[in-house]
């Protein structure tokens, strides 16, 4: 499985994601290969990070497109692939889309992120090969903790409603633990098993499975 985790819009956590899935996957017999399209290199500076401190279990993070496009064609692979990229490098972009057996999109809860990610799915139904049958899925990430605040439920619906995408129905809140666990080069579900954070985590990528 090929996963390209994006959006267009920059903050929308699309290198914590892609880490913390990357660490989950890397726990799995079969490990995991990833690659950093953005070119921020947030996802090389957090794996490199986990190595420097010695963090069990390691996994290779990458920045080679040809290397993608080699794994991706190779029909004997076992090992998933999680690819965080950027609209900085659309050329990369779109190749990593060509490519994907799934797009997790996450989306802010704002009416800029539902835009962007209305543009966003443009791209992907342009870029997507149609014999992958390629998986478009999207959900709330760093959404308000404050069950008051409407704005994350009307982003939800509103994602709901977009065509092309599958919402999800699940949701990262915004949470210090991301970050920190982030910060140390660790998935939240290392840092905190117990955490609300960890379980929002353990959620999604059981879905994903």
């Amino acid at each position: 499985m090929l996963t390209v985790v994006g959006n267009l819009k920059g903050g929308t956590g699309k290198s914590t994601v892609a880490f913390n899935l990357a660490v989950w996957l890397a726990h799995d017999k079969a490990g995991v290969t990833a690659f950093d399209l953005d070119p921020q290199c947030t996802l090389l500076d957090v794996s490199e990070v986990r190595e420097e401190d010695g963090f069990e279990p390691r996994f290779d993070v990458s920045s080679d497109v040809d290397q993608l496009k080699k794994l991706a064609s190779d029909k004997k692979r076992k090992q998933p692939i999680i690819v965080d990229m950027s609209a900085s490098n659309m050329e990369a972009m779109k190749t990593a889309i060509s490519l994907a057996d799934r797009v997790l999109i996450p989306v802010q809860p704002s009416q800029a992120d539902i835009w962007s990610t209305q543009r966003f799915l443009k791209i992907v139904a342009d870029s997507v090969d149609p014999k992958n049958k390629t998986e478009i899925l999207g959900f709330i990430n760093r959404a308000d903790t404050h069950r008051g605040i409407r704005e994350t439920d009307e982003a939800e619906q509103a994602l709901q409603m977009l065509q092309g995408v599958e919402a999800l129905g699940t949701r990262l809140y915004q949470r210090t633990a991301y970050r920190r666990s982030f910060s140390e080069g660790l998935g939240v579900f290392e840092l905190d098993p117990m955490g609300k954070a960890s379980k929002e985590m353990k959620k999604l990528a059981t879905m994903l499975d």
